[in-house]
């Protein structure tokens, strides 16, 4: 809610009651680090008293608990927490997530500008502040297929609107360094606004031509020394926790008060099931500082430090003039919210109930015909055979060989040495193209599970080792409009439907939670090791994470950017 200029001088001033004062707290200040006891009076939407007693026609008593204010998700995707922005804003900004600043390149990639102007226009009607990155590689390489394509052309009529920030994560780093034609359009359209980056493992002279093009942020660091150079090199550092890429413990070294204000705090692909049982930026916060980082370098990188490198100005301290952003703590090493004020508003039932709604978009986006068992099968005469191998907990692969021997002309999988077959099958009727390879590291000895979150193209991926549990898994995803599934012995065991293009459920997020718990249990039951199968398998099919990946056009050797023959 804007107020006159006028409300907020006599609120401020104390000469009117505030709309809303927060009693007795202690605020956290962010400057000093000292915890001081003061009321703190809201107007509307902003901040206009600290540091002092007011009064005001709403008040709330904070005593016994410490103020901070709201917490800021640097880079997110909201598709990956599988469900709409309006239910990922009642999943996560009770948790103190007040600002959210998300890039929209997963439901781009399936239905375009449609799925980004989706976002723009839920994002009036949330609670939480959400923020656009308008999506920068749709698709992401020459190498994939995508439902969608999108050029400078198409993103510049946007870049105006009031929730966009800038261009979105430029994942294309080899197309930057080659210095493709419609990397730099798009780059050049941008320049002087916000560009994120996305260059896992990029160093040296190469990182400095990467960053000369005026990409500004960097989320994919997995190691402190990788951070620093980029952190040297005048990148502001997005240290990412989500549900399979889990950097903070490798990079939470650098959290220190002295590199604080050039670090940030994002979760970038996170579920709800992680969510529920872990949590989102609160969960990064309590980690952090049980990990040793001082409490002040850590709410700093969560919000204040955020703020700035973003460039919005008006949040990231409790002090006037500020977005009215506040969480209210039991302690700073325990970080659950007790109370949550987002843009004025107190975050509760009636906040939610009183939102607007968008009606979703891409539904019956599973345009694949039929498959057939056979379709698995993988040819060749060669006994060595390229295997991706999983990391867990990274997104980043191995580039493994092993020798497989044909059998009646096909290269099966062979559970005994943890070799499952891996494909993805076009699903957007493009060009109906397919790709089969192999997989170590799910640890799978039956069954099959599927997936139409397959980044970043989200075609349809399937991995397991009998190819009519694998064909079943395929055709049900077909059936529910997209999701997750799991077969074995020619039975459906688990599946989550995500009709909203295959990547979002219209399920509240309670429920999604326990159909992903189910899932998890019935993988588990396949023999599958791995914590997060499905979001695993997801990243097994994006072409600039090194090493070697697997898309509809063919396994992908991504240290050369060519498939392999």
């Amino acid at each position: 809610m804007r107020r006159s200029l006028s409300d907020l001088i006599d609120q401020g001033r104390g000469k009117a009651p505030a709309d809303l004062v927060l009693k007795n707290g202690r605020i956290f200040d962010l400057v000093t680090g000292e915890l001081v006891q003061t009321d703190v009076a809201i107007c509307g939407d902003r901040i206009v008293g600290t540091f002092g007693t007011y009064e005001g026609r709403r008040e709330i008593d904070c005593r016994g608990r410490i103020l901070v204010p709201g917490f800021i998700d640097t880079h997110l995707h909201v598709e990956s927490s599988l469900v709409t922005p309006f239910e990922f804003d009642r999943c996560v900004t009770p948790r103190g997530i007040t600002t959210a600043i998300c890039d929209p390149h997963e439901i781009a990639n399936v239905c375009g500008l449609e799925g980004i102007r989706y976002f723009l226009e839920a994002a009036e009607h949330l609670v939480m502040d959400l923020r656009v990155q308008l999506s920068s590689c749709v698709p992401s390489t020459h190498m994939e297929t995508a439902g969608a394509a999108l050029e400078a052309a198409d993103l510049v009529p946007l870049m105006d609107h009031p929730r966009v920030i800038g261009l979105a994560e430029f994942m294309n780093f080899p197309g930057v360094l080659a210095k493709d034609a419609g990397c730099l359009a798009k780059l050049e359209a941008f320049r002087g606004r916000h560009i994120d980056g996305h260059a896992p493992l990029l160093r040296g002279k190469d990182l400095n031509g990467y960053i000369a093009a005026g990409i500004r942020t960097e989320h994919e660091a997995t190691t402190a020394e990788e951070a620093l150079e980029k952190l040297r090199k005048g990148m502001r550092v997005l240290i990412r926790e989500g549900s399979v890429s889990r950097d903070l413990e490798a990079l939470v070294p650098l959290l220190t008060e002295r590199h604080s204000p050039y670090l940030c705090l994002c979760t970038d692909d996170r579920n709800p099931l992680d969510i529920a049982e872990h949590g989102h930026i609160d969960h990064m916060i309590r980690t952090a500082i049980r990990l040793g980082a001082p409490p002040l370098a850590v709410y700093r990188a969560a919000s204040l430090s955020a703020a700035e490198a973003f460039g919005l100005k008006d949040r990231g301290l409790i002090a006037p003039g500020k977005r009215a952003d506040v969480v209210a703590l039991e302690s700073l090493e325990g970080c659950h919210a007790g109370l949550v004020v987002a843009g004025g508003v107190v975050v509760d039932a009636g906040a939610f109930a009183a939102r607007g709604t968008v009606a979703p978009v891409a539904r019956a986006s599973v345009r694949v015909a039929p498959v057939e068992a056979a379709a698995f099968r993988c040819p060749g005469n060669r006994a060595e055979t390229p295997v991706i191998g999983i990391l867990p907990g990274k997104i980043i692969t191995e580039h493994l060989t092993d020798a497989i021997e044909p059998v009646d002309g096909d290269k099966r999988p062979d559970p005994s040495r943890d070799l499952a077959r891996i494909a993805v099958i076009e699903r957007h009727g493009r060009n109906g193209g397919r790709a089969v390879g192999f997989v170590r590291g799910f640890g799978m000895r039956r069954g099959a599970i599927a997936s139409t979150v397959c980044h970043d193209h989200h075609n349809l991926a399937v991995v397991g080792v009998d190819y009519a549990d694998m064909a079943l898994a395929a055709n049900r995803l077909r059936e529910i409009e997209g999701g997750f599934a799991v077969a074995a012995e020619g039975e459906i065991l688990a599946e989550l439907a995500l009709p909203v293009g295959g990547l979002m459920s219209l399920r509240p997020f309670e429920e999604v939670r326990d159909a992903l718990v189910a899932l998890r249990e019935a993988a588990r039951g396949l023999g599958v090791t791995l914590e997060e199968p499905f979001l695993q398998l997801a990243f097994l099919a994006l072409p600039v994470i090194p090493h070697l990946k697997i898309t509809d056009r063919g396994i992908v050797d991504v240290d050369r950017f060519e498939i392999l023959p």
